[in-house]
């Protein structure tokens, strides 16, 4: 079986986990890996080597990939996650179509959402006392976004505006 890699990427609070989330469904309840299994709020970005050598790489060879998640801030937390070979595997979050994944995606996907709608999607979740984490994560995904301009190399661009998912 060749297992097929649809990313869903976009910045922090885009709408990538509910979207991920249909696609899956509609895709016939395809397994999703989130990124955020492997980020954290000291490494938003550069955990990356983690999910090609523990999902990817094993992905690409038929086998399956086992990993631990992030625990955020719960040090006593180790929750196990395994991702098996699939007609379809959706890799969901921040730099999801990262340039080191992209070898390995099939189809890749860019929620382009407003800087101000996606910390207050973010603030509305994680609470005010998580303003200024969001705010450097936001700055750090900038970065990403201007390295790797991952919306130019998207196959499919959607915007993520406030009625997307009404």
């Amino acid at each position: 079986m060749f297992t097929r890699i649809v990313a869903v990427d976009g910045s922090g609070g885009a709408g990538k986990t509910t979207f991920a989330a249909r696609l899956a469904e509609t895709l016939g309840g395809a397994q999703v890996v989130h990124t955020d299994d492997f980020a954290s709020w000291e490494n938003p970005i550069n955990w990356w080597p983690r999910l090609l050598k523990e999902v990817l790489e094993p992905l690409s060879r038929n086998q399956p990939g086992r990993y631990h998640r992030t625990n955020w801030g719960e040090p006593d937390h180790q929750e196990p996650g395994e991702v098996t070979p699939a007609e379809f595997v959706i890799l969901e979050g921040v730099t999801a179509s990262r340039e080191a994944f992209r070898p390995f995606l099939t189809y890749s996907v860019w929620i382009e959402t407003p800087r101000e709608l996606r910390l207050s999607r973010g603030l509305e979740r994680d609470g005010e006392e998580a303003r200024a984490q969001w705010e450097e994560w936001i700055t750090e995904e900038e970065e990403y976004v201007h390295r790797e301009k991952p919306q130019e190399r998207a196959d499919f661009v959607l915007p993520g505006g406030e009625n997307l998912w009404s």
